[in-house]
């Protein structure tokens, strides 16, 4: 579909024949197609119509793994886990995101940590959805993170926030000394991914830092990545 050789609507049938799909390799790459398609039509009036297909593809897989993990389940479930429900998250699946907040809420006020696995779909899901104070609360758990791996773990979905407000407050944290400057490329990237807005806000902000961002990184990987994202 995308070299123009058949109809998209083509591709999306055969999306629909993997509902009862148990492989995390095979979700995953449905989940990136999917995700590159969203992108494209972000700038067409199908983009509500993606999500709802989105919604309508994951709920079964959704349904079935549940948020808990299962005894006897190995590591590629606990990813498969992590990638439906956040793919159900962002898509604004309802039971996801009530669910998602709940657990978020415990989470912040210690009642019940959240295991690693859910981390990263939790977060994403509570900023797709959020406001000002998910952003403050998420960036608080940035603050008092003392491992690495959880710091750049919030640094990646931050992009997910939707308001062109709180977009700007993320890429101007991205060049603060919060982060480290190996990984401010991860959250302008997560900003670029996250929306239409978040690219076009995105792209302004490296041409307006441009500067600063390229004698940070010449010569390096890292340029090259800030351009690709």
């Amino acid at each position: 579909a995308r070299a123009g050789i058949i109809s998209t609507v083509e591709v999306l049938k055969v999306m629909e024949a993997f509902v009862n799909e148990p492989n995390y390799t095979v979700w995953s790459d449905l989940s990136c197609n999917l995700g590159i398609l969203a992108t494209l039509l972000s700038h067409t009036d199908f983009y509500e119509d993606i999500q709802v297909f989105v919604r309508d593809v994951f709920s079964p897989i959704g349904e079935r793994l549940g948020w808990d993990p299962k005894p006897g389940e190995g590591h590629l479930d606990a990813l498969l886990r992590g990638l439906v429900l956040g793919k159900l998250g962002k898509a604004g699946h309802k039971a996801t995101l009530e669910e998602a907040r709940r657990r978020f809420k415990d989470h912040v006020e210690g009642k019940h940590i959240l295991s690693a696995d859910l981390r990263s779909p939790v977060y994403v899901t509570v900023l797709k959805h959020g406001d000002s104070s998910t952003l403050d609360t998420m960036l608080k758990l940035h603050k008092q993170a003392d491992m690495q791996e959880e710091k750049n773990r919030i640094e990646r979905v931050l992009g997910a926030i939707s308001q062109p407000e709180l977009i700007q407050k993320v890429l101007t944290f991205a060049l603060s000394e919060e982060v480290r400057p190996q990984d401010t490329v991860s959250v302008i990237g997560g900003v670029a991914g996250g929306s239409k807005q978040g690219r076009k806000a995105a792209w302004k902000f490296v041409r307006d830092n441009w500067e600063e961002l390229y004698n940070r990184y010449q010569g390096g990987f890292l340029i090259s990545r800030l351009i690709k994202v």
